[in-house]
């Protein structure tokens, strides 16, 4: 079995697999009431850095699919190849991803659908030291427990390119989408803050983002927005911070925001209709 290897544990989040359950279960607790029950999310918008930094944001998009376990049963998680050049989007060419906390097997069916896709290509290589897909692979073990995965690292594509892909892969309520996405990078705590607010009022509103400089995913988000308004979703902004505000000094900051996109009208599927 070909199996990648966990490439960051340790570096962004714990290596040991109780620390690491404990961590997430933590940021769980601190994010439940938080916001809302919306619905049940059929995509989310998360951020990648180390879990010191961004997973108390993350968590805040993360933290209510507990009432979907065993209702979602497959990922569909793209995020931005940071290492290796990539035209299009990638596969990882392998049948299960590692982290700490066990194994996830690929969607070989799913992955079977896309490759005939234009501008769907296979690339370990992409995938061998890529963060930004695996971060969030904890945080959905914790929640969801067993599911299968389509991992795809987003390089240079278009937003039509990308949102074709996700919707050969839509799925209905057993299928969830997750855009690994930072917003702004290294920038003064005041002008990030800006910045990252009127990101995040284009995302509330479906509006394409303009630029990388906004989101170092800004080509999976565009794509998402595209099938989110063919599907009449509505974006929820969960959490929006920075850097400066969780773990970092405010000099120079990255940006994080969670969104939770819901089909308005959707009903809490764990409730009992009486």
């Amino acid at each position: 079995m070909d199996v990648r290897a966990a490439a960051v544990a340790g570096i962004f989040y714990p290596r040991e697999s109780s620390e690491l359950s404990q961590a997430i279960q933590a940021m769980f607790a601190d994010a439940t009431g938080a916001n809302p029950w919306l619905g049940p999310p059929k995509a989310l918008i998360v951020p990648h850095a180390g879990y010191v930094y961004s997973g108390p944001i993350a968590a805040s998009a993360y933290a209510s699919l507990n009432r979907l376990r065993g209702i979602i049963r497959r990922v569909v998680l793209l995020g931005p190849a940071h290492h290796v050049p990539v035209v299009g989007l990638a596969l990882p060419g392998v049948s299960a991803f590692d982290t700490p906390l066990g194994r996830i097997p690929v969607d070989a069916a799913a992955a079977e659908t896309l490759r005939p896709l234009a501008g769907v290509t296979t690339s370990p290589a992409a995938h061998a030291r890529e963060h930004s897909i695996e971060v969030q692979l904890p945080f959905l073990q914790q929640a969801l427990g067993t599911f299968q995965l389509v991992p795809l690292a987003v390089g240079h594509a278009t937003a039509e390119r990308v949102a074709e892909t996700i919707e050969a892969v839509w799925g209905g309520m057993e299928t969830l989408i997750v855009v690994s996405s930072d917003l702004s990078h290294y920038l003064p705590y005041e002008r990030a803050q800006a910045l990252d607010r009127r990101t995040c009022a284009s995302i509330s509103d479906l509006d394409l983002l303009a630029s990388h400089d906004q989101a170092c995913g800004a080509t999976a988000v565009n794509g998402l927005l595209l099938t989110a308004r063919h599907h009449r979703l509505t974006p929820h902004l969960m959490d929006l911070r920075n850097s400066g505000d969780t773990a970092g000094d405010r000099d120079h900051v990255v940006g994080y925001a969670a969104f939770a996109f819901v089909q308005e009208g959707a009903h809490d599927p764990s409730a009992r209709e009486h």
